[in-house]
Parts: C-alpha cells; structure tokens; sequence
C-alpha cells in the first residue's frame, strides 16, 4: 500500500528536530573535549546566597521568665525564610540553611531576624545584618565555612542580651548545602509539600526470577471423589499463577510445571501454594495449602538440578484453625539469580546484568548526565484558575533512577544538576523524563491528582563517541488520543567516558543478555508476564519512598503498554521493512537493467568481472570484503553528528485517523461504545486479511517445493526424478564452474534473445499442487 504523505510543513518538522546548543558549561572552564575536573562540570554554574542558622544562646526571656518561643527570620530583598519556632528555650539549636538565587536578588542587605513567637504578633528580639558585598565566596572542594557567634542589634543598632551563630557565603548548586537548603525559588510551597520538590537518587529493588516447579500431590482428599479436577494455585503478593489441569483424574495428581514469579528482596510476603478442586462451574473446593518463606529458598547462579521437597498441606477446618492432616505436595522451588529480571523492553533496555552481583563483569566506563534547563514548556490549567508549570525531571539508567528539584511556577525551568552512573554495557540507553509536579498543594487536596507527563528523552550510549561532550537541546514530545503535542524543549549535556578501549570493543563479541537466557530461555508469554510483574514491584516500590516517586511516572518512564495493540505502530512497522529491503530493492532493479542491457557498456563490464571472477572464483570473498569496506568508507562523512532523537516521521503519529489515536489510548479492556468498537474490529478484520493472504501465499510456495519429492503429482514429481538423474550424471562430467558461467550467460543474455513467457521451470513450479484446496 502506498505511504502516506506527512500533513506537517518543513517548519514544523525543524520544529521537531534536534538542535546543537552551546551552554556555557563550568563557568566557561569546559570546552569540547575537555577532561572534565569537577562535580559540575557539565551544567552552567548557579550563584546562590547561602545562610546558615545554627543556634542562639543566652536569649532573654518572656515577661521577666527565662525562656521563650523563638524562631529565625531570614529576609533578603521580599524573600523571607523562617525556621521553626522551638519552644520554652533560651539557647534553641536549629541547623538550618536557605538559600537565595543570586540572579532574583533585591536588596544589597541581609537581614536575620530573631523573634520569639507570641500569637498573632511576635514579638521583635533582635537582628544581625549583612552587607552582600562583604559576603565572601565559597568552592568546593573548599571546606565548609565555620559558623561564628553575632550580637543581637535591636532596630537602631544598639547591642542587647543574645547572640546568635550564624555563617553567610556565596556558591554555587555544586555545595554541600544546596540539596537541603530552602530554596527562596519555593517560597510559596507549603511546608507539608516541601519534600516532594526535593532532588533525590533512588534505587530499584533487587529483583530475583523465583521459579515454583509444582511435581505433584499426593494423598489428596475431597469430598466429592467423583470430580477431581484439581489444579495448583500460587500467590505471591498479589500476583495469582495456577497450573493446568492433570492429564488423569485422581487423589496423586502429577503436574511437572514451572510457575515464575518476580520476588524483590527483603522477600517480605511468603509464598502461598493451595491445591483446588474445581467442584462445579463456579464453585472450587480448597483441599490443601501451605506458607512458603522465601528466606529460605535456594538461590542458583546456573542451570543447575535444584533438589525438591515434600510439603505437608493444611486444611482448614472452621473459620481459623488449621489441622495438619497426610495430604503433601512435592516442590522444586528456587531463585534465579542468573537472570537479568526484564522491567524495560530488551530494545530500550538501561541494563543486562544478572541479578546475582558475583556475575557481574567490571564495568568499562562512565556516564555523566548534566539536565540544564528547559524552555517554552506549556503551562497548565491548575485550581483556581492559575496556568503554570512545576516541573522535574526523571532519569533512569541500570538501577539507579534521580529525580531533579521542582522548580515552582516557570514554564523556562532551570535546574543544573548533575549525575553520575556507572556503565558496565554500552548497547544500553538512558531515559530522561519531564513531568509537571502536581501535589504542592499537600495534604488531601493532591493526593488524587497525577503528575503530568511533559515528554521523554531516550539516547542510546553506543551512538555517543567516548570522551566527547554532547549539547542539545531536544523537543519534548508527547502522542495521546488528540494527536502529537510538543511541550517544550529540554537542554541535556551528555558524556561516555570509557576506561579501557579494549573492554569496551570486547564487550561486543559478549551475549547481550546473562548466559540462563539461552541456557535455559523463558517462553514469550512469560517474559511479558513477568515483566508486568517486575514494573508493578518497582512502582509500588518508588511509591513508597520520600518524596515518592508516583505510579504514573514510573510507569511512563518504563513504557508500560508499549506492547499493546497499535494501528498507527503497525504501519510504522511496515514501512520500516519496506526501507530495510529498499536497498535490496534497488539491487534487483540495477541487475534487471543490467540483464535488459539499458546500458551496454555496464553490461559488459559486468560479463568481463564475471568471467575474471569464475576464473578466479579465490578472488570472490575479498572482493565482497573489500566492497562492504568501501560502502562504510564511504558512508562515514554522513555519519550522525548528534545522538539519534525520536523522529516523527517513522513514527506516523500524523498520518493515522483520530479514532485509531483513541483506539491506542484506550483502557484494557476496552470502555468504547459497541458501535466504535464494530468500527475498530472491522478495521482489524480488513487488516488481518491482508496478512492472511500474505501468510497463505508464503505457504503455498513452500509446500510446493515438498511437493517436488512428495509424490502428491505423481506425474511432476516423475519429471522431476528423470531430470535430477539427468542432471546428476552430466555433473559428473561438467565442471561446475563451466554451468555457473553458462547460467549466468543465459540470465544476462540480450533482449532480443528473450521471450515474454515465463521460463519452463517457473510454469514447472507454478503447476506443482499445494495443500491450498484441502482447506475449507
């Protein structure tokens, strides 16, 4: 079928197009190809004012008493930061630092406040000021500032009873300090929402593959001796696997199956196996079932014999008391620690490594990610009618997943934060998210609501050169039921650094995944299967963390449902073949013109090479050798200059109809209508009976060449018998290399020597009967 045309204009796919970014990055330290010498060297430097709140003491106290409620007040320009009030204390410890961008700066002073906390007015108990020019300037790795003891100063500069220890400098985001500090950039957040707009670094579960190989029961008792459709029922937290139905009915069923589940240390739910026997259609009686610890069980590096064990069955006699009785189950169970637990399609993938780290090899280099800043992000309808943006990134490669600071309120976001991981497989890739943080509000106001997704950013280490330094800025794109939307750009800073080239090209020549995935592979169903179990562990998992990172982000930035049904992904698809074949394609059709001498001299030359070749045929692997260096030769000066983004144009998002948008973003099951769903499923059915005829038309072909020998024509396969005897004893008397010219001769033979009608051996073929015309 023919490809459609792109409805969008060449602006709009620059629009879409990576850009080339120049950032000044370390303060104007780092060029291209520079060694990098800090922390920060792959981000632009951000001034911050730092003001340290350590303690007070001596304080005077509350109506002639000796303590008081107080707190600190920290005010530069209309910024204001407070600490909390600690109460009845005359020497309070607070340990606080703020932090002030240097860049929104009002005011030339610094002005710390103590008051002490009185209702609705507090009342004023002295300040210390600072002159911002005589701050001095911290870098690390400098050490910290030591704090120093201040006098109290009431409003006309007169000392009064109290001191306060304080230290005040100037940095950059690369301090110490920076991570914790309150920031004067979330003034307005609320205290119970101040930790969800904290960086942090957090780090997936250990996942381990357990394998449950359910053998058999024995001594099994129901109470209705005639049915005994018994199956074995596995849970692990909410995960439900049951095996099939024995082959024959009675009380020492045998199974001999594996059920596989994902398992994430510290292994806190046991494992419960119950053995069923399905009574009548809905109803199942419980004739047996035991708790399985997974402390215990065996863990296997490799495809090695795991020993199995009886387990006594309980049944439940009443509402709670359980009464051991003979009934038992025969298990083979272990934890795989040969595996690499999938969370990610292989394709995509930021990690192989096995789950055991005795098998883990050394890793070959580093990956440096500097996230810079964002801007044109489109702002959001929020409560009370305000249109902003909060956003943070989300990156994840290997285990380790960072979560940037929220900046508040700025549809152009400025983050300059850098990260570090180590890399132990190029053929990997890195997945940097965007997301607008929508639980500042605290408390239940936000805990309904979901951050949204503001686009996605993969690149793929094996295209990066080692020690280079990549700057761009990369559009953020996002596909929904409404059609392509792009919310923004993201400036990203990248490098791969590798510590032994030789490592690194070895690698190569290594098995992409831990050698039991070809030891002992797992069947496709079972790898989507535990997949989804693996993404709902890891999920619940970050779900859990401080501030935590929500199911929907996880969920993006592991592509959940990636694997779902996509008309607008199968013609993408389709015409990714089309273009992997093109080049064949084009090879076919040279060799046609060659064979119909469009050009005479072409052909010529063609028949002297041919004829050189088949005197020489030694000659013929390294001419192959040396045509496929030329063509990478060649192709060099074209290479990528830039990290492969995602292209709108191979993924079709703007030439498929709206209804087959709704169709990719809709539920499973389905919540559509029964007429749009007749639309959808008539649509498949015409789909599917292209394939159909395709599939059907490569089985035909296949089942005539069987029928060459299979006797089903009796008559063709007698031709055939007669010519493979002729054929074979005038090979023993021609040299195969005088029929290869003779054959290649006739293909290239001149026009005038060729006929319109197809060739005996293709009307030959054509006639052999196939196994079309027993089908119904």
């Amino acid at each position: 079928m023919p490809r459609p045309a792109p409805n969008q204009s060449s602006a709009r796919e620059d629009d879409y197009s990576l850009k080339e970014t120049s950032p000044n990055l370390g303060g104007g330290r780092v060029s291209r190809g520079d060694k990098l010498t800090t922390a920060f060297d792959l981000v632009e430097q951000m001034h911050y004012l730092y003001v340290r709140v350590v303690k007070a003491k001596e304080l005077p106290g509350k109506d002639g008493s000796e303590s008081c409620d107080p707190y600190v007040e920290v005010k530069v320009g209309n910024f204001k930061g407070f600490t909390k009030h600690i109460e009845k204390k005359s020497n309070p410890v607070w340990s606080q630092v703020f932090a002030f961008s240097k860049d929104r700066l009002q005011s030339p002073f610094i002005e710390v406040s103590l008051k002490d906390k009185n209702g609705g007015k507090d009342d004023f108990m002295g300040v210390v000021l600072f002159d911002l020019h005589d701050v001095p300037r911290r870098v690390p790795p400098d050490s910290p500032l030591a704090p120093q003891w201040y006098r109290l100063e009431d409003r006309k500069g007169s000392k009064v009873k109290g001191e306060l220890m304080l230290a005040v400098w100037i940095g950059t985001q690369a301090d110490e300090s920076f991570t914790e500090a309150w920031q004067s950039d979330a003034a307005g957040v609320s205290v119970e929402a101040l930790a969800s707009i904290r960086a942090k670094v957090y780090v997936s579960p250990k996942l381990w593959y357990l394998r449950v190989n359910v053998i058999q029961a024995q001594d099994l008792v129901p109470s209705d001796r005639t049915r005994n459709e018994v199956y074995v029922k596995a849970a692990l937290g909410t995960i439900v696997l049951r095996t099939r139905f024995p082959q024959t009915r009675t009380i020492n069923p045998f199974w001999n199956e594996d059920l596989m589940f994902v398992a994430s240390e510290p292994f806190e739910e046991p494992l419960v196996l119950s053995v069923e026997n399905r009574v009548a259609a809905n109803k199942e009686e419980t004739l047996g079932k035991c708790m399985i610890s997974l402390q215990g069980v065996e863990r296997r590096l490799e495809n090695r014999p795991v020993s199995a064990k009886w387990f006594n069955l309980e049944k439940m006699s009443g509402e709670q008391k359980e009464v051991k009785f003979s009934s038992r189950i025969h298990l083979r169970i272990c934890l795989d620690g040969g595996y690499h637990v999938l969370d990610e399609a292989t394709h995509f993938s930021t990690d192989f490594r096995p789950t055991m780290k005795h098998l883990w090899k050394p890793s070959i280099g580093v990956l440096e990610l500097g996230i810079i800043d964002a801007h044109d992000l489109l702002l959001k309808e929020k409560k009370g009618g305000r249109r902003n943006t909060d956003a943070y990134c989300v990156a994840k490669y290997g285990q380790k997943w960072i979560r940037t600071r929220t900046i508040i309120d700025s549809s152009s976001p400025r983050w300059n934060e850098q990260y570090t991981w180590e890399v132990f497989d190029p053929c990997t890739v890195i997945t940097v998210g965007v997301f607008d943080n929508s639980h500042l509000q605290g408390g239940d106001k936000a805990a309904g609501s979901k951050d949204t997704i503001i686009g996605k950013v993969r690149i793929r280490l094996s295209t990066l050169e080692t020690g280079r330094v990549y700057t761009h800025s990369y559009p953020l794109l996002v596909l929904d039921s409404s059609g392509l939307k792009k919310m923004g750009e993201i400036q990203l800073s990248v490098k791969f650094s590798c510590s032994s080239l030789l490592n690194l090209l070895n690698v190569y020549a290594q098995p992409l995944l831990p050698r039991m995935h070809y030891v002992q592979p797992l069947s496709m169903y079972q790898v989507d299967s535990l997949r989804h179990q693996a993404t709902k562990i890891v999920s619940a998992r970050l779900g859990r963390a401080e501030p935590p990172l929500r199911k929907e982000v996880v969920e993006y930035m592991l592509d959940v449902g990636s694997n779902m049904f996509s008309m607008r992904r199968s013609k993408a698809n389709y015409y990714r073949i089309i273009e992997v074949i093109s080049d064949l394609k084009m090879a076919l059709k040279w060799f046609d013109e060659i064979c119909l001498w469009k050009n005479p001299c072409t052909t010529v030359l063609i028949h002297i090479l041919f004829l050189l070749l088949a005197l020489f045929p030694e000659l013929i692997l390294p001419l192959v050798f040396f045509y496929l260096l030329v063509i990478g030769l060649w192709r060099y000066r074209r290479r990528l200059r830039h990290p492969p983004h995602m292209e709108v144009k191979l993924s079709l998002p703007d030439t498929v109809f709206p209804d087959e948008l709704e169709e990719e973003f809709d539920s499973f099951p389905t919540s559509q209508q029964a007429e749009i769903l007749k639309i959808r499923y008539d649509r498949v059915r015409s789909v599917a009976s292209r394939i159909q005829t395709l599939m059907g038309d490569l089985a035909t072909q296949g089942e005539r060449l069987q029928a060459l020998l299979s006797w089903r024509d009796p008559r063709a396969t007698a031709l055939c018998m007669i010519f493979c005897l002729t054929a074979g004893i005038l090979f023993l008397f021609i040299p195969f290399r005088v029929f290869a010219v003779l054959v290649v001769l006739y293909v290239l033979r001149h026009p005038r020597l060729r006929q319109r009608m197809p060739s005996v051996p293709l009307s030959f073929f054509k006639r052999l009967p196939a196994r079309t015309d027993s089908m119904f």
